[in-house]
């Protein structure tokens, strides 16, 4: 009797060809585990490489502004500067020195 107890038990192949089904569902499974990880990693990468790009155009955009050239400020004048001005255009549309003073209220010594 100890013979029979240690003798191997023989399977089908129908039983060895389900094993073999059960562990290929696993592996499949575990494909497809792969799969979602794999996906899961790509899409952190592409929203890592977006930043990156907004970052770099945001970048390129103060470059360009740090080119381009600014216009030209326009001179302060002094007051002085300012007067003569003012007279210059008094005198060009035919007002006098006389009428320029009169109208400032001005006497003009000659």
């Amino acid at each position: 009797m100890a013979e029979l107890e240690n003798k191997r038990i023989r399977r089908t192949p129908q039983e060895r060809a389900a094993e073999l089904e059960s562990k290929i569902e696993k592996a499949k499974e575990s494909i497809a585990d792969l799969e979602e990880k794999k996906q899961a990693a790509i899409s952190d990468y592409d929203a890592k490489i977006a930043a990156v790009q907004d970052r770099i155009k945001a970048l390129e955009t103060k470059k360009q502004e740090i080119l381009a050239p600014k216009p030209p400020r326009k001179p302060r004048k002094t007051k002085k500067q300012k007067i003569q001005e003012i007279v210059k255009l008094a005198m060009k549309n035919g007002m006098s020195v006389e009428e320029i003073a009169g109208q400032l209220n001005v006497e003009v010594s000659d």
